[in-house]
C-alpha cells in the first residue's frame, strides 16, 4: 500500500535532499513538493494526504502555522534546524520532529511511525479504552484480540503516537487510544515524564546519562534537560547513596 505525502521546505538544497531520501521508501508516494507554506496550504485544502514532511521556519506561513490553519490535518513530521521548536511542535500533536540534516535512517523511522499510526486508526474503536485507575496495581484496555489486563509494574515506558500511546513491557508492546498527556494524569506516581513523547516507569531505570535514560531490557529513551533535573530532584536524589549523609 502507498501512503501519499507532501514535502514543504523553502530551502531548495534541503528540499531536494528530503525528496531523494523519501523516494527510497517504497511505501511513500510524493504527491507534491512545495517551496513555501502558502503553496502547501493551497494543495492540502484540495487534496487528501497522509503525511506532511514540513520545515518550520519559512516566510509568510511557518510549518506550525500551516498545521494550525488546516481543518483536516494529515500527520505532520517537522524537519527543522532549530531544536527549540520541539516542545511547541508536540503541543500541536505533530507526530515527530527531526533536526536537520535529516538522514535517510531518521526519515525512515519517522515514516514507519506514521504508517503504524495510520493503520492503527483504521482498526481501533474509539470507545475501546478503559481508564486506568492508579489506586489499583493493574488496568484493562481493549485491543483487536480482546480485552487485556496489564500490571503497572510490567510497564517499562510509554511512547506518544498522537491520539494513541504505545506501552512497552519487557516482552511486548500494546497500543491504547489515550494520548500521553491524558495518560500522564492517570498513572501512579512512579511514572515520570522524561520527554514530550515519553513517560518511563522509574522502577525500570538502569542508567541516566545527560541525554538518555537506559531502562531494563535494553530500552533507551531520550530525556530533556528540564525533565532530567526534575527526575533527579524528585526521585533520584532521594535514593542516592552519598559518602557523607546530608
Amino acid at each position: 500500500m502507498k501512503y501519499d505525502c507532501v514535502i514543504v521546505d523553502d530551502n531548495e538544497i534541503e528540499r531536494d535532499a528530503i525528496e531523494m531520501h523519501l523516494k527510497k521508501i517504497a511505501s511513500l508516494n510524493i504527491s507534491a513538493i512545495c517551496d513555501n507554506g502558502i503553496e502547501a496550504a493551497t494543495f492540502l485544502t484540495t487534496n487528501n494526504v497522509d503525511i506532511v514532511f514540513s520545515d518550520i521556519d519559512m516566510p509568510d506561513l511557518s510549518g506550525m502555522a500551516l498545521l494550525k490553519t488546516l481543518k483536516h490535518k494529515p500527520l505532520f513530521i517537522f524537519i527543522t534546524s532549530f531544536s527549540e521548536y520541539a516542545a511547541e511542535s508536540f503541543e500541536l500533536d505533530a507526530l515527530d520532529y527531526i533536526v536537520k540534516p535529516a538522514t535517510f535512517e531518521r526519515l525512515l523511522k519517522a515514516t514507519n511511525k506514521a504508517i503504524e499510526y495510520i493503520e492503527l486508526r483504521k482498526i481501533v474503536d474509539n470507545s475501546a479504552v478503559a481508564v486506568p485507575n492508579p489506586s489499583d496495581d493493574y488496568f484493562f484496555f481493549k485491543e483487536t484480540k480482546g480485552i487485556t489486563k496489564l500490571n503497572y509494574s510490567n510497564v517499562v515506558y510509554i511512547e506518544s503516537m498522537g491520539d494513541f500511546s504505545k506501552i512497552y513491557t519487557q516482552n511486548d508492546k500494546h497500543i491504547i487510544l489515550v494520548g500521553l498527556k491524558n495518560l500522564e494524569k492517570q498513572l501512579p506516581n512512579y511514572f515520570s515524564r522524561v520527554h514530550k513523547q515519553y513517560i518511563i516507569n522509574v522502577n525500570h531505570i538502569s542508567t541516566i546519562t545527560a541525554h538518555e535514560v537506559h531502562l531494563t531490557s535494553n530500552f533507551v529513551v531520550p530525556i530533556s534537560s528540564i525533565n532530567r533535573q526534575e527526575l533527579l530532584d524528585t526521585v533520584i536524589d532521594k535514593k542516592t547513596l552519598y559518602r557523607f549523609k546530608k
